[in-house]
C-alpha cells in the first residue's frame, strides 16, 4: 500500500486477519511468527496449553522432534509444535465424537 491507495487481498490474507481482529477483541494476544521460528520449552508448552514438564516429557517420547543448544537447552520448531497441536486437535475431535454417538446410542442427554 502506497499513498494511501487500496491493495486488493488475496481471501486467505483477509480471513487471517479477520481471526487476527477477533482474538484481539476477546482481549487474547497475537503474534506472529515465521513457521521456521525456534522455540523455547516454555513458550511450546503455553503454545499447547500444557506445562513445561509435561511438554518434557513428550520430547522424551519422541511425540514432537527437538533439537539441542549449547548449554543443553531445547528447541521446537513451531511448524514441529502446531503440527502436533493438529493432531492432537483431531484425536480429540475424535474421541469426542465417539463418546457423542455412544450417549446418543445408550439414550444418554446432557
Amino acid at each position: 500500500m502506497t499513498d494511501g491507495e487500496p491493495v486488493d487481498l488475496p481471501p486467505s490474507v483477509r480471513q487471517l486477519l479477520a481471526r487476527v481482529v477477533n482474538e484481539l477483541a476477546e482481549g487474547n494476544a497475537v503474534a506472529v511468527l515465521p513457521v521456521h521460528a525456534k522455540l523455547t520449552t516454555q513458550e511450546a508448552a503455553d503454545l499447547l496449553n500444557v506445562s513445561r514438564p509435561y511438554l518434557i516429557g513428550l520430547l522424551d517420547e519422541g511425540a514432537i522432534p527437538c533439537t539441542r543448544t549449547a548449554g543443553n537447552h531445547r528447541r521446537l520448531r513451531l511448524a514441529d509444535v502446531l503440527a502436533y497441536k493438529r493432531s492432537r486437535d483431531v484425536e480429540r475431535r475424535a474421541a469426542l465424537d465417539e463418546m457423542n454417538e455412544e450417549a446418543e446410542r445408550l439414550g444418554l442427554r446432557y
